[in-house]
């Protein structure tokens, strides 16, 4: 399914740990990192995809999280050129997406990377809340930073501003919205929030 602007609609989801901490998971025989996502159908609510999505990529159940908060209409990144194929019939140049961020409800033992026959992640941990935006993969950092702008206050309610402090200026660089389409990589700082892994966690550890 993809719109007439060639964007593919899609769910994200961001996974909390009810310390502020976010689900952050390796892609399958890749080195990339990244959280949850995934297309949706056509006959599908954003809701009932990322419920779907969730299942499929954590093994996590309706019941065992919380939803916080969403943002508001779409958010949108493009491909870069080598990933867009042109020789498909519909030309899919993007993804427009609708982010979720949920709340752990249940037990840590409950995550699940191998319930389908094609695993989307072989390993997962848990990352300070602003430590996705510099880690991503660089076309999707400004649509990260947008999200986690929107969900901060949703995260802090519940997590408090120790663990989910105000965006530091390299965030608000990658955000379209505030950097009129920024296309110089940010240098990488210490101290910002979010730099440290903090814990960690892996299936049957």
């Amino acid at each position: 399914m993809i719109d007439p602007d060639g964007y593919r609609p899609n769910v994200g989801i961001v996974l909390m740990h009810p310390d502020g901490r976010l689900f952050w998971a390796r892609r399958v025989h890749r080195d990339g990192w990244q959280f949850p996502q995934g297309g949706m159908n056509s006959d599908e609510t954003p809701l009932e995809a990322m419920y779907r999505e969730l299942r499929e990529e954590t093994g996590l159940l309706p019941q065992h999280v919380e939803v916080l908060g969403a943002t508001p209409g779409w958010l949108r990144y493009r491909l870069p050129r080598r990933a867009v194929r042109r020789n498909d019939r519909l030309v899919c140049i993007g993804q427009k997406q609708v982010w979720f961020l949920l709340r752990l409800t249940g037990q840590e033992s409950d995550l699940r990377l191998d319930l389908t026959e094609k695993p989307e992640f072989d390993h997962w941990r848990w990352v300070d809340f602003w430590y996705p935006v510099e880690h991503v993969v660089m076309f999707k950092r400004g649509v990260y930073a947008s999200a986690l702008r929107h969900l901060a206050p949703f995260a802090r309610h519940v997590a408090g501003s120790l663990a989910v402090p105000a965006p530091g200026p390299d965030t608000r660089l990658h955000d379209p919205r505030l950097a009129g389409h920024n296309r110089q990589r940010p240098r990488a700082r210490g101290g910002l929030p979010g730099s440290p892994v903090r814990g960690g966690s892996e299936p049957g550890a």
